[in-house]
């Protein structure tokens, strides 16, 4: 068990051995996979993080199963899913960590079971669907991979406004198309092509032309109106953050900002995802990172001064300090 975890843990007073082994399982797997939303997690107040790495456990041993360019199993995927949602109902508890973690994280956080239901549903597309025709059914798509990650998020970030939901679905939707626009070669490999045909269709472009490696004047375009299609997405879940709790906002801060940039940075390689990876550099994760590391904890000390008065203003007069 990592220093990080234990630290955190003790924290969320989460004690029981299983529980601790399984939720440092989602942490090794969301330090090594995803880099980004790992340093935006640990500026969480402490008691919170576990919940955040069991999240993202979950969703990687998902998409485990479907998007292996070795060895898919969409089988495997309806099974697991499949006894996770008979756990949810009362069943025997897997034995796989992940699965172990977001049970706990789930009952903790009262997420709604719908919520798994629409991202296994999604994940199960994986195995079957290779392209969507227009934008509206990539949506119904990401609204199971992506927009429920967020709507999952949610609770653990403590929203302060009810608007804050339809931010948070639309920044989950942002994070995607972003991953989407990056993967165009990656997702090639696999047989897929995110980007709606009805789009490739009013460029010119056709699968064979992506597959071909080369991005033409007419890639470059339909790239371009990916792009600020997603930039739209992120101006409209941008207010959301300073919708939610005042120890949480520097995390989503850091996230938004970093994963905004991956577009940046396929501007940067001049568009050229089918052939190369874009990517924010760790110099600049770090300069983003932590100035809000610094604003987080200034924001958590904050909090813990604020309940403290609270706590002293309700307490009885003769038992107030002297």
């Amino acid at each position: 068990m990592s220093r990080v975890s234990d630290q955190a843990l003790d924290a969320a007073r989460i004690g029981d051995l299983k529980l601790r082994a399984a939720y440092e399982t989602c942490r090794r797997l969301n330090a090594e996979h995803g880099k980004t939303y790992y340093l935006a997690s640990m500026l969480l107040p402490p008691e919170k993080r576990p919940y955040v790495w069991a999240l993202y456990g979950f969703a990687r041993s998902a998409d485990e199963f479907v998007d292996s360019l070795v060895a898919p199993d969409p089988a495997a995927l309806e099974t697991w899913g499949n006894e996770f949602l008979q756990a949810l109902s009362g069943g025997p508890v897997p034995d796989d960590p992940a699965a172990v973690a977001m049970l706990h994280t789930m009952r903790r956080w009262q997420i709604p079971r719908v919520h798994i239901e629409a991202f296994l549903e999604s994940m199960a597309m994986d195995g079957t669907i290779t392209g969507y025709q227009t934008y509206a059914d990539l949506e119904q798509y990401m609204f199971g991979s992506a927009a429920v990650i967020g709507l999952q998020m949610l609770p653990i970030l403590e929203p302060q406004h009810p608007e804050a939901a339809a931010r948070a679905r639309a920044l989950g939707e942002a994070f995607q198309m972003s991953n989407f626009i990056r993967d165009v070669g990656e997702d090639l490999q696999r047989g897929r092509v995110y980007l709606p045909q009805e789009d490739l269709d009013s460029f010119g472009v056709t699968r064979e032309a992506l597959g071909g490696g080369v991005v033409t004047p007419m890639v470059r375009e339909l790239l371009k109106f990916e792009i600020e299609r997603t930039r739209r997405l992120y101006a409209f879940a941008e207010p959301g953050i300073a919708m939610l709790h005042p120890t949480s906002q520097d995390c989503m801060r850091t996230a938004y900002t970093l994963y905004s940039e991956i577009l940046d940075a396929v501007e940067k390689i001049d568009y050229q995802v089918l052939t190369k990876r874009a990517s924010v550099s760790l110099p600049r994760r770090l300069a983003v990172a932590l100035p809000a590391a610094r604003r987080a904890r200034q924001a958590r000390r904050t909090h813990r001064g604020a309940v403290a008065a609270d706590d002293s203003e309700k307490a009885p007069a003769g038992n107030a300090p002297s």
